[in-house]
Order: structure tokens, then sequence, then C-alpha cells
């Protein structure tokens, strides 16, 4: 396969003459610059010979590339087809009134050379009536010798027929026998043109033949007509009908009576079915399908058999359908849809919906498509359904988180989760009361709307749910301590009330809740709309282009997704870092004159962490035992958590520039002490933090901070190395305060040697060196 492929790379395009098969799918639009048209060429050329097109192509082919251009071929046959088709329906209105104008035009000059030839055989008949008006000019005896002649012979058989064919067609007029009368006409038809060609009947013969013939059709086309009109009229009997006024010469109208029938017996049809306010909206959708859709598909086989596939007679037989169908939906719109949208019943609409494009499809086996005129009058009312489903979940969900008490538990009454790849049944979720209606309404939204999806209403549902989810998430931010001030996060909550997450574990369910509906429910419930779609799965296993946008649609989805839980997870640990960094009166525990005083005092340190990085790491090792029992399962999203919560703080303090406006150009400088601490803070957060609290991006953020405040003090004259203890002295402080604080104690003396030569320990000395190495650079 990689070879085949390779190869089909490699050669040039020009060469080879195989275009991508995602550039013919993509009919109507262009592919690097390449319109269809343009691909279409080398086959409109006068001189094309298709044998020596594949010889040329294949020679040099490898089986699955030879596939691969029978392939692009098939997909390039579809694009032409759908791009003629797309054309066609582009001028359709013109091309109709076109048509039928011809059609019109065509019936006129028929009876103007009908009229023309009786005008032209009476002048010829009058010229040689002068003629023989001008031979009774001679001898008295010898015009009287002509008469008895002519008395005394027998009359000829075409004379005789002649004679009788008027008497004969108006028996097989009256008898109805259309098919003999027919056959007489075209028969009379003959007969008078040999006659005229032969002389064997006089001109007033002809004249008076001729004049039968003409009455004698209009009377036979106006019974056909009167035949048609009947609402009694059986198929066989409509169809030789209309048959035989196309045979008559009048195709136009006998097309016109043909579907004038079947409208006819559509209303007839329709007269049975009057809407109830006790029957349901499918029950009335499907009774009105069953008798319309038939009829249609009926007149469709009716003028096929009769007419054929003449573009004239299929454009009247379209619009006809298509008129029909508009019918149709408005009836199924008023009666049914309407009061489903405006309750919101999308399960309804969605079932009508589904009735009428179901009884649509058989039409469009036969080569009549009527999808797109139901649709264009369906989908308001049902993306109104689907509106209303969406706000009756928002407000259900805000309704319930008001009152949440944000205490996961598992679900009662719902319906069990699917089963794993490994046949074991996955863990209920565990959420807490407000984020399980989510989750149950959810489910049954896509339960509904999975019908739609095939009619292109699948993308208003996912977008619709990226809206309510997002409504949710604000509802969840506005649950933590301290949102109230801030306005983004308020921003579309209006007058919505919700009971606030006071305590840790209460904030940390606000994150499991919009955690595990974005990463498994939600993904879980959108793979019903594709499973429901056969022919939607279907395409997707397939290569090409279909396969990649909807991949594409959904990596996008899943993007928006985790970027509104983001979102939370980001005004969490915003919260909680300036808890850790204000006081309640507005004042701060980390700033520059913490670090600058120590040297203008005269008691000595006590060496340990400041507090605020105490208890920023009281904070996070308090955090990470609760989301264990929180994030089970999920232990990656609990670890991102507590990193972020890191990065917040110390990405403040990287960017607070008050801080280091004091640090690098106050009136006092930093000091050795100071110094010292500082250095402290910082490797006690690198050491608690290591592979648990702690990012490879902060990692790097703070061996910045440290770097930035050596370069202050080393900006005083003084030398940072000199006034810095051994790499030891700070592992062995910070070590000893992350024991304390975590509770869990260290190795006995013993086993120092153990403990410095631990994985930590190591990488700890590493990232200390380091940050000394930087400083003194």
């Amino acid at each position: 396969m990689a070879s085949a492929a390779k190869s089909s790379r490699s050669r040039p395009a020009g060469h080879s003459g195989v275009f991508p098969v995602n550039a013919a799918v993509g009919a109507g639009g262009s592919d690097g610059g390449v319109q269809l048209a343009d691909k279409l060429k080398i086959f409109k050329t006068d001189n094309f010979d298709p044998d020596a097109y594949v010889q040329s192509k294949c020679r040099a082919m490898e089986e699955k590339e030879i596939r691969h251009l029978c392939s692009y071929l098939q997909d390039l046959k579809k694009a032409s087809a759908e791009e003629m088709r797309r054309s066609v329906y582009a001028n359709y209105a013109a091309f109709i009134k076109t048509s039928k104008e011809i059609s019109d035009l065509e019936g006129e000059l028929l009876s103007v050379r009908n009229l023309l030839s009786t005008q032209s055989a009476l002048i010829h008949g009058l010229s040689e009536g002068v003629q023989i008006d001008s031979l009774t000019t001679g001898p008295e005896g010898s015009a009287e010798h002509d008469i008895y002649s002519v008395e005394d012979q027998e009359p000829s058989e075409i004379w005789k027929w002649s004679t009788d064919f008027p008497d004969m067609l108006d028996v097989l007029l009256a008898e109805r026998r259309m098919d003999e009368a027919l056959d007489a006409l075209d028969e009379a038809e003959r007969i008078a043109a040999d006659a005229k060609q032969k002389g064997t009947l006089t001109t007033a013969d002809i004249l008076a033949l001729k004049r039968a013939i003409s009455e004698n059709r209009q009377k036979l086309a106006d019974q056909l007509a009167e035949a048609a009109c009947q609402s009694s009229i059986c198929g066989v009997e409509l169809r030789a009908a209309a048959s035989a006024l196309k045979r008559l010469g009048d195709g136009p109208r006998a097309h016109s009576l043909l579907l004038s029938a079947h409208n006819q017996r559509l209303q007839l049809n329709m007269q049975t079915i009057q809407p109830s306010s006790t029957s349901y909206g499918g029950e009335y959708t499907a009774s009105l399908a069953q008798q319309i859709f038939p009829v249609i598909a009926q007149a469709l086989n009716d003028s096929a058999e009769v007419f054929g596939d003449e573009p004239a007679y299929t454009s009247e037989l379209v619009t006809w359908a298509t008129k029909q169908a508009m019918s149709f939906s408005l009836l199924v719109k008023r009666h049914a849809l309407a009061s489903c949208a405006a309750g919101g019943g999308l399960r309804a609409a969605a079932e009508c919906v589904k009735i009428a494009i179901g009884y649509s499809d058989l039409l469009e086996a036969r080569g009549l498509s009527l999808t797109s005129v139901l649709m264009k009058q369906f989908r308001p009312s049902v993306e109104q359904a689907l509106d209303s489903n969406l706000r009756r979940i928002e407000e259900s969900t805000a309704a319930l988180a008001a009152a949440d008490d944000w205490v996961l538990t598992y679900p009662t009454g719902l319906r069990p989760l699917a089963r794993s790849s490994a046949g074991n049944l996955t863990l209920q979720p565990k959420l807490s009361s407000s984020a399980h209606r989510f989750n149950s309404m959810v489910q049954d939204f896509f339960d509904d709307v999975g019908p739609l999806v095939s009619l292109q209403l699948g993308g208003s549902a996912m977008d619709g749910l990226l809206e309510i989810f997002n409504s949710y998430v604000n509802l969840l931010i506005s649950a933590l301590p301290g949102s109230v001030d801030d306005e983004v996060n308020l921003e579309g909550l209006g007058n919505k009330i919700v009971r606030m997450a006071e305590t840790e574990e209460q904030q940390l369910a606000l994150l499991a809740n919009a955690s595990l509906l974005a990463e498994e429910l939600l993904p879980r419930a959108a793979m019903k709309l594709y499973s429901m779609n056969p022919v939607s799965m279907d395409s997707l296993r397939r290569r090409g282009p279909e396969k990649q946008n909807r991949a594409a649609e959904q990596r996008e989805w899943k993007r928006k997704l985790h970027r509104m839980v983001d979102k939370l997870r980001d005004s969490f640990c915003r919260q909680h870092a300036l808890d850790l960094i204000f006081t309640e009166e507005g004042d701060t525990h980390l700033s520059a004159e913490m670090y600058i005083n120590m040297d203008n005092t005269v008691e000595d340190p006590e060496w340990v962490p400041s507090p605020i990085f105490q208890e920023l790491y009281a904070k996070l090792n308090k955090m990470a035992s609760v989301a264990a029992d929180i994030f089970v399962g999920r232990e990656r999203f609990s670890t991102l958590l507590m990193m972020r919560l890191t990065e917040t703080v110390m990405l403040w303090l990287s960017d607070d520039q008050t801080f280091w406006e004091e640090i690098e150009d106050g009136p006092r400088a930093l000091g050795p002490l100071g110094l010292q601490q500082f250095y402290l803070d910082m490797q006690f957060v690198i050491l608690f933090g290591q592979g648990r609290f702690l990012s490879r991006h902060v990692h790097q953020v703070i061996l910045g901070i440290i770097d930035r405040a050596m370069r202050a003090f080393s900006a005083t004259g003084m030398d940072p190395d000199r006034v810095l203890p051994s790499d030891d002295w700070f592992i062995d402080i910070a070590q000893e305060s992350i024991s304390r604080i975590s509770g869990k104690p260290r190795f006995a003396n013993g086993d120092r040697e153990r403990e410095v030569s631990s994985p930590t320990a190591s990488v700890s000395a590493q990232s200390v060196s380091s940050a000394r190495s930087i400083g003194s650079s």
C-alpha cells in the first residue's frame, strides 16, 4: 500500500492524468484551483478514444493504482451528473417555461400547417373546377355522351370507402372504439394522399374526405379529453386516452389531461383525510402521505409509459409533482409540525419529517427527488422544536442548580451506560443533581434528534448542545466563591440564581461535573447521531474528503467542549490563587517588602519557606487527596488542575510589575538574607512540585524568576554565590518543610545518603544547581 501510494505521488500529475479522489467529489468546487469543467475537458474532445485513454493510463500502473483510477472515474461521473443536475435546477423555472412555449408553438404550427393544406386543396379544387366548366362549351351531344358514360361506370372501391368513411367513423366514436377510430383516420389520411397523387378521386371527393377527417379528429379529441376528465376513469383507460390524444398530434394537451386526472384523484383522496385534535402528527402525516405519494408515483409511471422521457413532458411532470409536494408539506406543517414546534415536541416533529422523507425517498428511486422541497418547508418548524428542547434543557438544569448541594452521587433510575471494550460495565457517572439532569436530558435529546441527521440537521443540534453546555459551565463558574465580582463570568446568566460551592470538595465537584460531561458523556451521546445514520457511517469508513471533514468537525466540537471546561478550571485556579495572594482586606501575602525587610532586622530569621508557599503546598496536598476520590479514572485531569493552580500563582509573581519594580529599582535593594529567603521559596516550590504539581513550562518560569532576582542582587555589586549556602542546605530545609506539611516522616539519619541519592533529590539538586548557574552567569 505504501509503495503504491509512493509511486503514485512521485509520478507527475500531468503524466498520469489521475486527479485525487477528493477533487472529483467536490463537484462544482475547486481543489487547488482545478475546476470540474477543466477535469472533464479531456473527455469532451471529438477525437477522444476511451480504449486508448485507459491503455495509456494503465500501462504503467499497478493493480491498486488501477483501482484508484476506476474509483476516480466513478466519482468524476457522479460529480458530473450532480453538476448537470444543479445546472438544470438553477434555471429550472426558465427551462420549464421555455419548454411549454415550444410545445405550444409546435401545436400552433401543426394547426397552421393543416389550415394551409386545406386552403391549398381548396384552391386546387377550384382551379380544376374551372377547367371542367371549360369542357362543357363543346357540342351538346358530346357532353350528354360523357354524362351517360360516367353514369354507366361502376363506382370505384376507393370512392365507396370515402363515401362510407364518415358514417363508419361515427359508429366507432359512438361505440368508443378509439383504437379502431385512430386506425381509420390514419387510413383515411393515407387514402386521401394516394388519391390525390393518382387521381383516383375527384377534387371535391378529396376535399370532402379531408373535411370529414378533420372534423372527426376534433370530435375524437374532444371525446378523449372528456373521458380523461371523468373521475371514474381507471388507470388503463386514462393511459389509453392520453396515448390516443398523443397519436392525434396533440401531445401537450394529452399530458396536461393526464396530470389533471391525477390531480383530481389527489383532491378526492385528500378529502378523506381530516386533521383531528385526538390524532398525533405522525398519524396524520402518514395518512396524508399514503394518499398523495402513491398518486405521484402512478403519474410518474403513466407519463413514462405514454410519453417516455421527452424533456418537455418530463419538465411539466416535475413541476406538477413539486407543486403537489409543496401542498403536502404545507398541510403537514400547518396541522402537525406547527403544534410540535410550539410545544417543543422534537420527537413528534422528527417522526413527522422522517415519515414524509421516507415516502419521498421511494420517488427518488424512480428519479424524482422532492426531499429538498419538503425540507424547505419543514426545516423552520423542526429548528424551532430543536431550539425549544435546548432551551428546556437549559432552564431545567438552571432550576436544579439553584438548589444543588454540589455533592457527587451515582444516578438513580437512569439508564445504564454502554459496555466498555473489555466487556465490563463502565463506571456509572458520579455527578451532582443538576449535572445528572443535564446528562439525562441530553441523552433523551439525542435519541429524539437522531433521525434528523440524514436531513442535514445534525450540525444545528451539535451547535445547540455546545451553547447550552457553555451556559451550564457559566452556571458552575458563578457557583465559585468570588465569582459574583466577575462580570465576564456572569455574562448571559440573567436572573439565574445558583447555590454557592463553599468547600473545596464542592468546588472540585463543579469541575468533576464539567470534565466528565465534556470528556465522556456528551461525546458518547453525540455518537448516537451517526450510529443512527448507516449511510453516513458507511461513508465515514471510506477514504475521502467526507470522512476527513466529518472527523475534523468532531475533533473541533470536542475541542470546544474542552475549552469550556478550561474556562471553569481557570476560574477555579484564579479564585484560589487570589485567596492565597491577597488578604480579605486587600493586602498581599506576597510582596517585595517581605524579602527586602529581612536584612533590616536584628533577629536571626527562621529558615523555612514563606507562609504563602507553605499554604500553597498545603492547599495542593489537600486538594490532591480530595481529587483522588472525585476524579476516579481521570487522574490526568486532577494532575493538570493542580499544575494549573501552581502555574497561576507563579505566573502572577512573574508578571507582578509592582513586585519587580521594588526589587530592581526600589529605594532599598534586595539584601543577602532576602535573596536567600527568596531562593529558598523558589526551590521549595520546585521540590514539592516535581512530578505532581509542576509542569515543565512552570519549571522554566521559576528558573526565570530566580535568574531575575539573582541579576537584581548582582546589580548591587555583590556575588550571589558567596552569600548563598550550599545546594544541600536548601534541599534539606525544603524537604523538612514538605515532610512537616504533608505529615509524611523523613528518612532516618542513617538513610540520608539514600534520600539524597533518590530520584527526587537528584532532580531537585540539578534544579538548584541550574538555577544558581543561571543566576551567576
